[in-house]
């Protein structure tokens, strides 16, 4: 890994990794590392991405994905002794995450201005989001854990890769992350089965502290939270980086947030900011 210090923190990732070695969990070791120049030497997970196998393999997916739910339970389950000494993922940071989609895809690349009326409907929609979220049960996040982020590897399935971001937050953000992944769209009847295995599985201390249907509306709120903050992403990196491949992922995942829109009233000012407005300039743009 070359990761220039004046721009990444090795130690970061230097920690999450002794955390997800000490539960056993396939990740990179580190062998050495410089951490003056940035410079580390890890082991190596190989270069076939989750994302990968399931577009080349259609037979793919149902195996690594029981795979990827089992670590993802795994991480929950043995993260308990390590998630307080993560940051923690607060309102404060979930707001500033929601804001990105505002910035720079409603503002900054489409040119939507929000009214008053439009301004208030959307600190409600978050304030809505955010308490969500924090009513949730609080476990080790991994924060990016989807298809580009996990390696199909000969054992040990998945190799899990950019965890340095790693906070103690909502369970059911990296099982959103997972199943409305932002690069490859599973039918909802697949991601409902999924989710619903995914909580059977769960400790029974979870299962006290959260019931399955809350869960599952708790999934739902969550992926909206990060699916706006992804799209805002998805075009700060076009307009400030200079990276604007990712626009073609904004309609998949701004998708996931209108498909919700006919059992969750309370999104309401969100599925029509999206599907009257936004859907619409993209398509217009592209």
């Amino acid at each position: 890994m070359d990761a220039p210090p004046e721009q990444e923190d090795c130690k970061s990732f230097i920690r999450i990794a002794g955390f997800l070695e000490a539960m056993q969990l396939n990740a990179p070791r580190i062998l050495e590392a410089n951490l003056d120049e940035g410079f580390l030497l890890l082991t190596d997970l190989g270069s076939t991405q989750y994302l990968k196998k399931v577009q080349n393999d259609p037979d793919a997916p149902e195996a690594l994905y029981k795979k990827a739910l089992s670590a993802l339970n795994l991480l929950q389950d043995r993260g308990i002794a390590f998630q307080s000494l993560l940051p923690q993922y607060d309102g404060e940071m979930l707001d500033f995450e929601m804001s990105l989609f505002r910035t720079w895809l409603c503002e900054k690349h489409l040119g939507i201005e929000f009214s008053d009326d439009d301004e208030s409907r959307w600190r409600q929609s978050c304030d809505m989001l955010i308490t969500s979220a924090l009513d949730q049960p609080q476990v080790f996040v991994h924060r990016d854990f989807h298809s580009r982020n996990l390696m199909v590897c000969d054992k040990d399935n998945p190799g899990i890769l950019d965890f340095q971001d790693a906070v103690e937050g909502p369970i059911t953000y990296d099982l959103v992350s997972l199943l409305k992944d932002c690069y490859v769209q599973w039918p909802p009847a697949q991601v409902s089965d999924w989710a619903h295995s995914f909580y059977s599985n769960s400790n029974a201390s979870t299962q006290e502290l959260i019931g399955e249907s809350q869960f599952m509306r708790s999934f739902d709120l969550m992926g909206v939270q990060r699916h706006l903050k992804a799209a805002g992403i998805f075009a700060r990196l076009k307009h400030r980086d200079g990276k604007p491949g990712y626009m073609a992922d904004v309609p998949r995942t701004l998708s996931y947030v209108v498909e919700l829109g006919p059992r969750y009233e309370e999104l309401g000012f969100l599925v029509n900011l999206i599907e009257s407005r936004c859907l619409p300039l993209l398509q217009a743009s592209s």
